[in-house]
Formats: structure tokens, sequence, C-alpha cells
């Protein structure tokens, strides 16, 4: 005969599921460090915003800054881009957008400066540049033609020059990337 302690396979069970939950809270423990690490540092974060000041770019002038390894198209438009793109919005476009959802400011137009047909550079930021049938850029690549808002009118690019995310933080300083305005 065989005699079963009055605490014997109930004393077992509680012991497998104490050493269990233990080894999954250890488990845990080590993998939050783990997975932190894989977030972004601070100075890549901080990499994602680029603070402008556009206080020195007169009317009709263009500059090339860099966001996360991309150009970025600053244009100060002139009366007669803004007239244009405005009297342009027709929804015959190929990617139908208007000048309106496009700038933030009319006068100011800010995009990312890479053709969407196949990641060129399109040419227009300089005095002396092509800007192609619609007066804005032209990527001599493929033949793609902007308007002065970006949108793609002629060639093989199947979308318009991409938007990124900005916000005017004075009347001179623009910072592409995050949208909200800091807190101080």
């Amino acid at each position: 005969m065989s005699s079963v302690s009055a605490d014997g396979p109930d004393r077992r069970q509680f012991l497998l599921a104490a050493t269990s939950t233990m080894g999954a809270v250890g488990v845990a423990a080590a993998l939050v460090p783990f997975v932190d690490s894989l977030n972004p540092s601070a100075d890549v974060l901080a990499m994602g915003n680029l603070d402008v000041d556009i206080g020195a770019i007169v009317e009709g002038q263009a500059i090339t800054v860099t966001w996360r390894g991309k150009p970025v198209f600053i244009r100060h438009r002139t009366a007669a881009e803004m007239t244009r793109a405005t009297a342009e919005d027709q929804d015959t476009l190929r990617d139908p957008q208007s000048d309106a959802q496009r700038v933030i400011r009319p006068q100011w137009l800010i995009l990312v400066g890479i053709c969407t047909h196949l990641g060129c550079i399109p040419l227009g930021q300089k005095a002396g540049d092509p800007r192609g049938d619609f007066g804005g850029w032209f990527c001599p690549c493929h033949g793609s033609h902007y308007d002065t808002s970006g949108r793609i009118r002629k060639g093989p690019a199947p979308l318009n020059l991409e938007v990124p995310p900005y916000v005017f933080l004075s009347d001179t300083t623009l910072r592409i990337g995050e949208t909200t305005e800091p807190t101080a």
C-alpha cells in the first residue's frame, strides 16, 4: 500500500506553476532591454527633423536641403507661379491634387525632390535649369514634367512629387519632419 500525503499532488502542481511563472517573468525581464534597444536613439530621432531658416530666400528663389538623406526642394514662389498652379487645378491630372492641398502657405512650396518614376532628382532648382513644359521641374532621365505645384503633367512618372510633413515655426523658420510645434 502506498500512502499519499495530504500535500503531495497539490504541492507539485503549485511548484510547477510557480516555477513556470517565475521563468516567464525572467524571460520577459530579459526581453525588455533587448526590445528597447531596437528603438531609434535620441540622435537618430533628432535627425528626423530639420529646421530651415527661410528668411533669406527671396521671391522666385529655390533652395535644396537634405532631410533623412533625401533632397527637399523649397521654393519661394512668385505671384505668377502661384496663379499658374491654382489655374491648373484640374480633375484631368494623373494624380489629382489641388495646389491648396499641397501647400500650407501659398508662397512656399516644399517637396521631396525625387522623381516618382525611378527615383532621379529632377532639374528646375537652379536658375538655368530646364523646368519642363509646365514651368516646375523636369526629369531628363525619362522625360517627366512637373508643374509649379510639383504635380506630374507629362511623362512616365505615376505620382506627384511628395510633400513631406512640415510646419512653420515662425515667419522665417520651417521645420521639416515633425509636424507639431515644440513645447516650451
